[in-house]
Order: C-alpha cells, then structure tokens, then sequence
C-alpha cells in the first residue's frame, strides 16, 4: 500500500485563515511485480462531524473500502469549527490536487469522485454544486476548473439549513450568519453543471431527517441531473460502511447487512459512470 499525506495549503501557496485543516492522506494500491500499471479512479473521503470534529468511522475505513475496490482513496481532513467558505475551499483543493497530480499517482483525471457522510455530505455536496460560488473562483482563479467531482455519493448527507437540517452543523458553517442559510442549502444550489450524484439514507434516522436526501433528489430531477437514491427502511444515524467495524453497535446484523447493501450500489453506480480500473495495453 501507498501512503502519502500533504498540505493543500503548502501545496496551492495559500496562507491558512482561521482554521488548522487542509491535509490530503492518499491511500492506494502497489501494482505487483511484472503487472502492467493500472490506471485507477479517484475517490476523496469526506467525514462527518457535524463540523464540529471529524468522525474516524467514517474516515480510514471508507478511503481503505475503496481502495480495495481498486480506487486510489484520498481521506481529506478539512478545518472544524471553522464557517463557510473555509472547508469549501478545503475541499476545492482537494479535488483540484488530485487532477493536477493524477500521473503521479496513476489516476484517472476524468474519473474523480467524492464521498460525503452526514455533515461531511453537506460539504460534499456544497462541492457538487461549487461553480456556483464565488469564493471558490476568488482562492483559486483559474484552477476553479479542476474542482468539479464527475461524480458524488451523498451518505445520510445534511443537505438542508432550513428548518430540517441538523442545527450543529448549520450553526457552525453558517457562522451564525442568518444570510447563509439559503446559499448554503444544497437543495438551492443544485444547476445543471451540478455532478451527479448518488444518495442514501435511513427512514429511521433520527438526527438528520431522511427529507433532505429526499428533497435532494428532487431537486436533482427537476434540474436534470442524473441521481440515485436509496432510502433504508431501519438503521440510525452515523452507520458508515454499516458493518462490525462502522456500525452502531446496537444494530443488529440483519439490520446492518440491509443498509451495508449501499456499498455495493454505490460501487456499482460509480462503474455504471465509468469507474473503471484500466489496466492498459
């Protein structure tokens, strides 16, 4: 396995205001010995945390399930308790930072995905949606262009600031601002240029309601965007991977092995969209 950590600050010459995230961790594969190189899909973890800490179950494992599903994983580990448009841009450079380095690390550039967990889905999602913001074009100029994901997948994601988001989460990217709550509602933010998006969710949960992937997604038809959604009938907020290792532990296994079904769709959308291990000539 290849690891490799770096700051995006560093790297883009950007100096940090108010927040101490802004690091890409790179998990991928070693190509053996007398194999011929593979040319593999990007994907960057983005955790939830309600932006108030990062959660670990929803991190390293993540990045490693995709990595074995033969992606190059990047974990991306952005500013907390920090207010829009700082973690944005985290995630900007991000996405920015894997297209420039794609030969480096044998990526395919136009095969870049990004997968958000509950407020983690909120800003991954504020990322499908970025070229609709100013202050991404205003830190980045003209590398702006390279920060559009083909591709997201939306985990239990917080999607609204208006009355049935997750109060922490709005409380803490708003700022306090009043004025941000609808420019920082995915549901308004979605265009055409918006990536496409798979999403996923519990009926059950009880700390993000299921309406906000339910008035993603419809937000996503009526603009013409490829989506999927899969809306579970049990299981509680925060599951990750929904399995021995992320899950709650007071699901139980029946419950755990019908909502850990999202990988394998997921895995099987994304491939639908071309991501694809090549393996050259």
């Amino acid at each position: 396995m290849f690891y490799e950590k770096k700051d995006l600050y560093e790297y883009f010459g950007i100096a940090r205001k108010g927040g101490d995230g802004g690091y890409i961790t790179l998990y991928s594969r070693t190509t053996p010995d007398r194999l011929r190189k593979r040319t593999r899909p990007a994907m960057l973890v983005v955790p939830g945390g309600g932006y108030g800490h990062l959660s670990t179950r929803e991190g390293e494992p993540v990045a490693l399930e995709f990595m074995n599903a033969g992606y190059c994983a990047f974990l991306l580990g952005y500013s907390i308790h920090t207010a829009y448009p700082i973690p944005l841009i985290e995630a900007c450079m991000a996405v920015a930072y894997i297209r420039e380095n794609a030969n480096k690390y044998g990526v395919d550039a136009k095969h870049v995905g990004a997968i958000g967990f509950s407020a983690g889905g909120h800003l991954t999602g504020l990322l499908a949606t970025a070229d609709r913001d100013n202050a991404v074009e205003t830190a980045l100029g003209k590398r702006a262009k390279l920060t559009r994901p083909d591709a997201v997948v939306l985990s239990y994601p917080v999607v609204t600031l208006g009355e049935l988001t997750h109060k922490d989460t709005r409380d803490v990217i708003t700022g306090g601002d009043k004025a941000l709550r609808d420019a920082l509602s995915v549901e308004k933010r979605v265009g055409k240029n918006t990536a496409p998006a798979f999403i996923w969710h519990t009926a059950a949960d009880e700390l993000v309601p299921v309406d906000n992937s339910l008035m993603l997604a419809a937000a996503y038809r009526a603009a013409g965007v490829p989506c999927e959604l899969h809306v579970f009938e049990r299981g509680r907020h925060g599951l990750s991977l929904a399995n021995g290792e992320t899950g709650d532990d007071t699901a139980d296994d029946a419950e755990l092995c019908r909502v850990g079904a999202w990988v394998g769709l997921a895995l099987d959308w994304l491939r639908s969209r071309g991501f694809t291990v090549d393996i050259g000539r």
